[in-house]
């Protein structure tokens, strides 16, 4: 290969990654609001605080440091490859220690994992501590579906339901294979909402991309966290643990509405599940 050709060749190379990363860090651009679209690039759009906070630790500490780091060592190889090949450098260096470069390339690491651990501890903390919440749901992983329960308020006493996938033959217009449910859980906009998980089975991971909610449902242990829905809609989640044959047919949809549509439906979910109890209280009376 000429020198020509090498140059040429080299030229390409860092192109193309130049234009990886640059599509890599514009990918905010191609996410979707509330579930992945096919052929989807990056994360889905954030609707809480904690999201937000994902989305600027990923776009603009951990991509650009990444970016940097893939240039540099794909530029380091060029030239290591035009430089040191046994044509241009026929009698090699016997330098075997180098005291300024052994310091560089291990305080430039370290100073680079202090940029990223900081705000990444930082992310953490606000993820684990729980403010004052508005309103408690109670999650619980089931194989293979997931039940929400609500306690008791000022307009609507306590109640819970079985929110299951919906099957193909169950899909109405505006329904998502794999993803919609027969129950949807709904909370109201701008309210903080602290989410108990459990599981009643084995481990299950309870997910909400556009929440920023990624927190494992294990028996016995009820684990906490929360979120504060800045928008209404709907949004979408899935077990992200491995739980058994039917892990992949276990949707989690939340609906974000206002506080009077969420009071109008509490009231309506509640007097649903008292009907239903009085239902099953006459058939056991009945036996």
């Amino acid at each position: 290969m000429t020198q020509a050709a090498i140059h040429s060749w080299s030229a390409r190379v860092g192109a193309t990654i130049a234009g990886v990363a640059t599509l890599l860090t514009s990918a905010a651009a191609f996410a979707a609001a509330g579930y992945a679209e096919p052929g989807q690039m990056g994360m889905q759009d954030a609707v809480t605080p904690v999201a937000h906070d994902i989305h600027t630790l990923h776009n603009a500490i951990l991509m650009p440091i990444i970016t940097i780091i893939t240039l540099f060592v794909a530029a380091l190889l060029g030239y290591v490859m035009l430089k040191f090949n046994d044509k241009a450098n026929p009698t090699p260096s016997k330098t075997t220690h180098h005291t300024g470069l052994e310091v560089a390339w291990t305080v430039i690491p370290v100073m680079i994992l202090v940029v990223i651990a900081v705000p990444s501890f930082r992310l953490l903390t606000k993820q684990i501590a729980t403010p004052p919440s508005d309103m408690t749901v109670k999650v619980t992983g089931r194989q293979w579906y997931w039940s929400y329960d609500y306690p008791k308020t000022e307009k609507a006493g306590a109640f819970g339901f079985d929110s299951l996938m919906k099957a193909d033959n169950e899909l109405k217009d505006g329904d998502i294979r794999l993803l919609s449910v027969d129950n949807e859980a709904v909370v109201p906009v701008g309210k903080i909402v602290r989410l108990q998980v459990t599981s009643s089975d084995v481990i299950h991971s309870f997910t909400i991309p556009s929440f920023g909610v990624r927190i494992d449902a294990v028996p016995g242990r009820l684990n906490e966290a929360w979120f504060k829905a800045e928008k209404e809609g709907l949004y979408y989640g899935q077990c992200s643990k491995i739980c058994g044959k039917d892990h992949a047919f276990m949707p989690i949809a939340f609906r974000v509405v206002s506080e009077q549509k969420y009071a109008e439906w509490a009231v309506a979910h509640q007097k649903k599940a008292d009907a239903a109890k009085s239902q099953s209280a006459d058939a056991s009376a009945a036996r």
